[in-house]
């Protein structure tokens, strides 16, 4: 009989063992795999789902779950959603960041593989496409999107002129992004199924040897019914700064009028 050392047995052990398993020296019979789940969509696991297609990212190991953010209140927000315990934790930047990034990471394997078969997967950010999401759980999903990778800005334009008299007009745009094609083309289709608004897809020429970035960009008015859709009540799972500016906006702009200088 061939006496197999240590490394060798280890290494045997962990090619038999099924998902879920755990093989230690000692052990002969993996764990038995664990079944399929269901998990039950509800507006704030629809949240949840839209941060990890924006911000989220699954672990190659078939286990783990990760949100990383700058945002640190989006991820006790994301923490308190599943009553996690887990540490929020400071990581490395990338080379673009100019924020400190957090991240929190756990591990369920049954939520893992209920993730892959929605349409999530690990390495997603340029292969990603459609997410099986019910409809009428979008709009909680489009908000999570908004809040890992959207944007909402607006500035005031004073060059406004008509009849001799200046005029100053709130411009405001809604931005949702990402580096799959396929994704920001089913988003927009479901964005015109599902809201009040349409928006337009644009596309950005890479920076020497970035990628290219997918937008469905919205002007102001668009971007005001957007916000009445999206932010439907009180007591939603949200990134409060984003919610503020929106509200804030939403009540500047009175019946879309300009608002007259002389």
């Amino acid at each position: 009989m061939v006496k197999l050392g240590k490394h060798v047995a280890l290494k045997m052990l962990w090619a038999q063992a099924l998902v879920g398993s755990n093989p230690t020296f000692g052990t002969f019979m993996p764990k038995a795999k664990l079944p399929f789940k269901e998990f039950q969509w509800t507006p704030n696991l629809a949240y949840a789902i839209g941060l990890l297609v924006t911000d989220g990212n699954l672990s190659k190991d078939g286990r783990h779950i990760n949100l990383k953010s700058s945002d640190i209140d989006l991820l006790k927000t994301f923490r308190s959603l599943f009553n996690l315990k887990n540490k929020i934790a400071l990581t490395h930047n990338n080379g673009f960041a100019k924020k400190p990034h957090y991240r929190i990471q756990f591990g369920n394997i049954q939520f893992y593989n209920w993730l892959v078969s929605i349409g999530i997967m690990p390495a997603k950010t340029h292969i990603i496409s459609k997410i099986k999401i019910p409809e009428e759980y979008f709009r909680d999903f489009l908000r999570g999107h908004l809040d890992g990778d959207g944007t909402i800005f607006s500035y005031q334009d004073h060059y406004n002129i008509y009849k001799g008299k200046r005029y100053i007009n709130t411009r405001i745009y809604t931005k949702f992004i990402s580096a799959s094609e396929k994704h920001i083309r089913w988003l927009h289709r479901m964005i015109i199924a599902c809201s009040p608004a349409k928006g337009v897809i644009q596309k950005h020429k890479p920076y020497k040897n970035r990628v290219s970035i997918w937008e469905i960009k919205f002007s102001k008015y668009e971007s005001l019914e957007l916000f009445k859709w999206l932010y439907y009540k009180k007591d939603l799972p949200t990134l409060k700064r984003k919610r503020d500016i929106a509200e804030n906006l939403l009540s500047q702009v009175v019946n879309n009028k300009l608002i007259r200088v002389a």
